[in-house]
């Protein structure tokens, strides 16, 4: 079976921006759906303000940081840019309105979208062909400091995903999800053994907490039968442009975000889901500027030293021939 998976697809622009157009197709019908049918808790505007102060702010940072490295905004050029630029913005911007719960206000959606566009500019680390990688996932940095930041907005309730739905579909709705999901990272983004290292570490860790809290093993389970939890699992943890390539590196990004979380868990600290995420990545992000600084001393103590004669020296050679 690995044999037909395609583990390294994102090199592949074409794919790539399939997978991205995928994710946002997805969760615009699931809003739609979500504020029609299933019944979420937020208002109609939140998600259409969220999602243009994501494009808004999304435009500003990429006009800002091409006219700082002097090239042309990937947004500009016609409307083939134009376009493919927008799922990197929509997909935040859905994500923190259907994610956070505060009410009717709209400031706290429009500061979880704004956060969640800069943090692609303001933190980045160098990777190993010499470039610059982003490293928070955009939508949980910006959903993870509002939860952080402003302290009476929480996390949407986990039944308003099938709030609304009845018999069947409330395991058939879920599935379709599950199963696309699990179909694009395996063809698509190359992400599967992360997504599959996660699980099984949130296993290991739940049965482990179960022994030695002397909880029922189903406990520590509940969480995975949510349709939340399918979500966080197929669309936050494995964002192509901030986690691993390598197989070694996906797994242990998986397993890093499970082992946070079930310490965070142990000590009562809530979003423990998203901390965890946050943190893995932030930990990514010193390993590569660690390596990156390792290089560079490697490449110093390595170089070619070239010995520069005196203008004395010169003088005197000539001089005896």
């Amino acid at each position: 079976m690995l044999a037909t998976l395609n583990l390294y697809p994102n090199r592949n622009p074409k794919l790539r921006l399939f997978a991205l157009w995928y994710f946002c197709t997805l969760l615009v019908l699931w809003n739609i759906a979500g504020q029609t049918v299933l019944g979420f808790e937020q208002s109609n505007l939140q998600p259409i303000a969220s999602v243009s102060m994501a494009i808004a702010v999304g435009m500003a940072i990429e006009s800002l940081d091409a006219w700082s490295n002097q090239r042309r905004a990937r947004w500009s050029g016609g409307w083939v840019p134009f376009l493919n630029f927008l799922p990197a913005c929509i997909i935040p911007g859905l994500a923190c309105s259907m994610l956070t719960y505060s009410n009717e206000r709209l400031a706290p959606v429009l500061f979880a979208a704004s956060l969640s566009m800069a943090s692609k500019v303001l933190f980045k680390a160098p990777l190993a062909n010499g470039q610059m990688q982003h490293i928070f996932n955009p939508s949980n940095f910006g959903i993870t400091m509002t939860l952080l930041l402003l302290p009476d907005v929480g996390l949407a309730p986990p039944y308003q995903f099938t709030e609304n739905l009845t018999g069947a579909w409330h395991w058939v709705l879920p599935g379709i999800v599950m199963v696309t999901g699990v179909f694009v990272h395996a063809k698509f983004t190359g992400r599967l053994p992360l997504v599959l290292s996660w699980l099984a570490a949130f296993a290991f860790q739940g049965l482990v907490r179960a022994w030695i809290f002397d909880l029922p093993v189903i406990v520590p389970f509940v969480p995975m039968t949510s349709v939340g939890f399918i979500l966080f699992s197929l669309y936050m943890i494995p964002d192509p442009a901030t986690t691993p390539l390598s197989l070694r590196g996906q797994i242990g990004f998986g397993v890093s975000v499970a082992t946070i979380y079930a310490f965070l868990f142990v000590f009562h600290v809530v979003f423990g889901l998203f901390i965890a995420v946050a943190l893995t990545s932030a930990g990514r992000g010193v390993l590569l500027y660690a390596a990156h600084a390792a290089s560079l001393r490697r490449n110093k103590t390595f170089a070619p030293q070239v010995a520069v004669a005196s203008p004395v020296a010169i003088r005197a050679a000539v001089a005896g021939d």
